[in-house]
């Protein structure tokens, strides 16, 4: 996702130690003397630069986190059959947020049988102008509490408050508004081909976007006019529940929106239960395999939007300071815990040194720390297990002969928190150019020709997302037949917009969300 908030900040302030010999020469070279900044910053001769930061942190009891929460089922919240629960932990402290209903086979059956119900009844056969009020009420519900959302998942999740506050919010809002301008206008959005809905969805999200994945899959099944059964991740289930409110205040009808929490075998017996009529879910390759052989041989929907190795490729023409903010964009942005984050960096050799010169003076400036402050750029990695991922493959990145650069950086002494990390020399046969780390870590290889970028690039079991870096319209052209991905960006990277699908191929997964395609994996097409 693109993050406006990580701004260019000025190399080398106290505490982002890196700053080798060689960057303070070239910092001298632009203007610098020290820790003093160029004239032109008007401080004055001798006058040392303000480098320190204000704490800025977000009020984070604007986010009421209640001490137990139940299950969301026919707009009320109800116990799990089997009275069990389960501790949600904020990542960054490490300290336990609520108690959350641990969900059985039963409470899927009940959520089901609720949507179907809801469907039958009175959902599925709504006019499409009436369904569109109910997803233009919860788009502006959204808006009205974007504060208190921002705040809640970043608490949650772990990502930096303007991370929530600049991208994920509006973004889940931006569907909802979307999707509700569809809702009346199905007849049209197919010519020649009738729309109906599907039925219930079964839907199953992950933890690095918990409110966006939510819009991404609830906002085209409602407008479609589908009812919904949505399992959120174990470890980010409150965003789920706070929009669980929504729904009531928006006066959707019981039924239409079913919440179950609980790990991952709820999320089995959902795709399992023969009541379902899709399954969405964004996750693992690993799940996504698991997943598509329970649906196969029934007559279930399935869309599968899974792991992604994406490379960003950078060619000698292109504008580097603005290829370098794409490049931190691409990986550090959520901690790199993002499906199509720019994993693997493809340089031209003729400008690999001082491309990775400039990376490093930008990595030396990226503030790690508390998600609500506002000037955090990377917070805390989800939970323990990832942190302990992470930590694995860099450590193997190093053992097969790979380079390693990490800023120096305090880290808070508790939560999961892991520096943003480079490496360089590494070859196509190394895990961590091959393996879906999910954190913020960066490998960068080379090449020479544009046909060896198109190879290197699709030499990966993934095709969800890559990158192209240059200032020759043909060249992006040329690449973008050749790329094996389901989007390519062209001078930016990690742009959305609910206007345009997303999705990917071979071990990325099948099936588009967003835009018109997103909303046509929740119909069924008949012959007028």
């Amino acid at each position: 996702m693109h993050n406006p908030a990580m701004t260019i900040k000025p190399a080398g302030r106290p505490g982002a130690a890196g700053a080798d010999e060689t960057r303070d020469e070239r910092a001298l070279a632009r203007g610098w003397t020290g820790e003093k900044g160029p004239a032109s910053w008007g401080l004055g001769d001798g006058q040392a630069v303000p480098w320190e930061y204000a704490p800025a942190p977000e009020a984070r009891d604007l986010a009421r986190i209640r001490p137990r929460y139940g299950l969301f089922i026919n707009n009320r919240e109800v116990e799990a059959t089997g009275g069990e629960t389960f501790v949600d932990i904020d990542p960054s402290t490490e300290q336990p947020l609520a108690e959350i209903a641990r969900a059985t086979a039963a409470d899927v059956d009940r959520g089901v049988r609720a949507a179907r119900t809801a469907f039958g009844r009175r959902w599925g056969n709504l006019p499409g102008r009436e369904r569109a009020k109910y997803l233009f009420r919860i788009a502006r519900i959204l808006q009205e509490r974007s504060r208190e959302f921002a705040v809640l998942e970043s608490i949650d999740s772990g990502k930096p408050i303007r991370e929530s506050r600049d991208v994920d919010v509006p973004l889940a809002a931006s569907h909802f508004w979307y999707y509700a301008g569809w809702a009346d206008k199905l007849d049209y959005a197919f010519p020649g081909r009738a729309a109906r809905p599907l039925g219930v969805a079964g839907q199953i999200i992950p933890w690095n976007f918990p409110l966006l994945m939510l819009a991404w899959k609830i906002a085209p099944a409602l407008a479609a006019g589908n009812t919904v059964v949505l399992k959120p991740a174990s470890t980010t289930p409150l965003s789920a529940l706070l929009f669980a409110e929504v729904c009531r205040e928006a006066d959707l009808p019981p039924g239409v929106v079913n919440i179950i929490t609980g790990p991952g075998e709820v999320g089995t017996a959902l795709v399992r239960h023969r009541g379902v009529d899709k399954i969405a879910f964004t996750g693992s390759t690993a799940v996504g395999i698991q997943i598509a052989r329970n649906v196969a041989g029934s007559d279930k929907a399935l869309t599968l939007e899974l792991g992604g190795k994406a490379a960003n490729i950078v060619f000698d023409d292109a504008p580097l300071d603005q290829a370098i903010e794409g490049i931190v964009n691409g990986i550090y942005f959520n901690q790199g815990e993002v499906c199509c984050a720019g994993s693997r960096l493809l340089v031209q050799e003729s400008i690999q040194d001082e491309l990775i010169e400039r990376l490093k003076d930008r990595l030396a400036t990226i503030r790690v720390g508390d998600p609500l402050d506002k000037n955090t750029d990377v917070g805390a990695i989800n939970s323990r297990a990832q942190l302990e991922k992470i930590t694995e493959l860099v450590a193997a990145g190093q053992a097969e002969g790979a380079e390693l650069y990490q800023p120096a950086c305090d880290l808070p002494d508790r939560g999961y928190f892991f520096r943003p990390t480079l490496f360089t020399n590494v070859a196509q046969s190394h895990r961590i150019a091959r393996e879906e780390i999910f954190g913020p870590v960066l490998s960068v290889l080379t090449f020479r020709t544009p046909s060896e970028a198109v190879e290197k690039a699709n030499n990966t079991a993934y095709g969800l997302s890559a990158g192209i870096w240059t200032e020759k319209g043909s060249r992006i052209l040329h690449m973008v037949q050749k790329m094996k991905a389901g989007v390519v960006w062209a001078n930016t990277f990690n742009r959305f917009d609910p206007t345009s699908p997303f999705g990917g191929y071979k071990e990325s997964g099948y099936g588009r969300e967003g835009g018109l395609h997103g909303l046509l994996a929740y119909v069924r097409l008949d012959d007028d």
